[in-house]
């Protein structure tokens, strides 16, 4: 796996397989995922915290691996990283997500196939276990592409998904994390970033310090049939009024995926819904020829900034082609192919 110094992006380039959505037994399939990016620095995160992390991340990517090896689809893939994501309490989705500005969990998601550009995704869901899942039924089984609020609720317990009370979602490391919100002077802020406040203002015994990272997930998918998909899910912002939607399930912005590209995003969610990020991955690789690092570092060190824009993203390409970089001090990240090792990384310097 070689680094981009100026992204600190893991990055394969497969050799040349088949076209797209056909079979190449000269390209792997592959996963990548993320667990947000932000303000993630080495000298304050903790040996024991970084090693929980890193063994998080490679624990689902190896079980991402034994599911391409054995030739699963794509988008099966794709969903089930997510879901593990959303079980982990280290990240922002499901289980460990934010709190709104009246103390509630809203969380949103989207999933979408390449071949078909079949999606779905959720928005504002509040009881339902797992958001990447409900949205998966939005897409199979409701004849609409997005559904929001308590209506995305009610419709996925329609398709038996598992409901929880609201409070469960909640950790006290996320309540911490709010109040510390409130009382700076931005208000609203990225979850990462809300870990910086929160370490500054804790002391040895607080239940939250810097040493407590959390972010969106996402999962881009290459199956052994060259078809790709992705997946992202999400609790928003610290501190979010309430109503307040993001990237995450817009599909294009946060979520994206065709015949050419699979992309998941993560970061300040206003900027990356202004640009279309993902799509314009897509745009720029179909109308002015990019290869998918030339389109990704554009996006992320180029385009993003002018509009504000913090964090990163996550590709694969229909060869078999992975990117995964970010304009901030880190991302939770990593990527494995059929039959290969589990790459993870946090800092940039990686």
């Amino acid at each position: 796996m070689s680094a981009h110094p100026s992204s600190a992006a893991p990055s394969r380039h497969a050799s040349s397989g088949g076209a797209a959505g056909s079979p190449s037994e000269a390209v792997k399939p592959v996963l990548a995922i993320h667990g947000g990016a932000g303000t993630i620095l080495r000298s304050r995160m903790s040996g024991v915290m970084e090693a929980a992390y890193r063994a998080e991340l490679a624990k689902i990517l190896a079980d991402g691996e034994r599911q391409l090896a054995r030739g699963d689809a794509a988008l099966d893939v794709a969903i089930e990283a997510v879901r593990r994501l959303e079980e982990c309490e280290l990240f922002n989705a499901g289980k460990g997500a934010v709190y709104t500005a009246d103390e509630r969990h809203e969380l949103d998601a989207s999933v979408m196939d390449g071949p078909t550009r079949r999606a779905g995704a959720v928005a504002g869901v509040t009881r339902v276990r797992n958001p990447v899942l409900a949205a998966r039924a939005v897409m199979e089984h409701s004849g609409h592409v997005m559904l929001i609020g308590p209506a995305a609720d009610t419709f996925a317990f329609e398709q038996q998904l598992e409901r929880v009370e609201p409070g469960w979602f909640g950790t006290p490391q996320r309540l911490a994390q709010l109040r510390v919100a409130q009382a700076s002077a931005s208000g609203q802020v990225l979850d990462h970033d809300g870990q910086t406040l929160a370490a500054a203002a804790a002391t040895p015994e607080a239940p939250l310090d810097e040493r407590t990272k959390f972010g969106t997930v996402g999962a881009v998918v290459r199956d052994a049939q060259g078809r790709l998909a992705a997946a992202t899910s999400t609790g928003g912002m610290t501190n979010k009024r309430s109503g307040r939607v993001g990237d995450s399930p817009i599909l294009g912005a946060g979520c994206y995926a065709d015949a050419r590209v699979a992309v998941s995003c993560t970061g300040t969610g206003e900027a990356f819904m202004r640009l279309a990020a993902a799509h314009e991955i897509s745009a720029l690789m179909r109308l002015a020829g990019q290869p998918l690092e030339a389109a990704c570092r554009r996006v992320v060190f180029e385009e993003l900034p002018v509009v504000g824009g913090e964090g990163g993203l996550i590709a694969v390409d229909d060869q078999g082609g992975v990117w995964l970089g970010f304009n901030t001090e880190g991302m939770y990240r990593g990527w494995v192919e059929a039959g290969g090792t589990p790459a993870v990384g946090i800092y940039k310097d990686e």
